[in-house]
């Protein structure tokens, strides 16, 4: 069986899931990225396979309540760009999950994140972000976009570990914190919820499972308000230090496992 229930676990690892689900409200609504923190976490509390199943509701319940947030400040030229790619690679995703086992799932996911925070952080000290992000109009702008969403789709349905990539892309593009907030929101609200069929073929998600995500995604809502109440308090630059440095964190994480 590779889903898990409330009986699978004790109050300490109870606690550690509820702390992890707060931590996806407050990525979902202040910096994007944070949540490969409640990845790790899932995944040492939980088999790594069931965890990926067990986390993908709860991400959901946090998209849900970043899209109530932020809706207003959606790109969707971006997103319509984006999901083609992102469409493809959920399906070599899936593909990859058949065969690889959990090694060679956090080895290529931590490598590929670390690649993505390299690229940006040397992209942001060439030129300064634009304040509409225009970039998707130009070829190589379609490029990146493709490059990228087929590295999200395909790290999002492996690991639930998208955010990091797709960070890096929306942060590359110039996105401003807002935008860059609602853009996000939107497309793994939409990304997630696609995701539900491949995860419950794979058997990573039945009723049982459900019972635990229902249980902690009500520690989602209070981190959902606070990151909406310390998203008003942080800077542009020091936002996108942030973000850039969850996703340095969150590779190490998966690579030193």
């Amino acid at each position: 069986m590779d889903t898990m229930t409330l009986w699978h676990i004790t109050g300490w690892e109870f606690a550690a899931l509820a702390f992890a689900a707060l931590l996806v409200g407050f990525s979902k609504t202040a910096v994007s990225g944070a949540n490969t923190v409640s990845l790790a976490i899932f995944a040492a509390v939980l088999p790594a396979r069931a965890s990926t199943g067990v986390l993908l509701p709860v991400l959901i319940a946090g998209d849900i309540l970043a899209v109530l947030t932020y809706r207003r400040h959606a790109h969707w030229p971006t997103l319509w760009r984006l999901f083609p790619a992102v469409a493809a690679g959920v399906v070599v995703g899936t593909l990859f999950l058949v065969w690889a086992d959990d090694a060679v799932v956090r080895t290529s996911i931590g490598a590929i994140l670390l690649l993505m925070a390299g690229v940006t952080v040397w992209r942001r000290r060439k030129a300064d972000a634009d304040d509409e992000p225009d970039s998707v109009a130009t070829r190589s702008g379609r490029i990146k976009a493709r490059s990228y969403g087929v590295l999200g789709g395909f790290t999002t349905m492996v690991a639930n570990a998208g955010g990091p990539v797709m960070s890096m892309y929306l942060l590359s593009a110039g996105f401003r914190k807002l935008g860059f907030l609602g853009t996000s929101a939107f497309f793994f609200l939409i990304v997630n919820v696609s995701k539900v069929p491949f995860s419950a073929g794979l058997g990573l998600i039945d009723g049982r499972s459900l019972l635990l995500d229902a249980a902690l995604a009500v520690f989602v809502v209070p981190g959902a308000f606070f990151g909406k109440w310390a998203v008003n308090r942080i800077n542009q630059r020091l936002f996108e230090q942030l973000v850039i440095a969850a996703t340095i964190v969150g590779g190490l994480q998966l690579l030193l496992r």
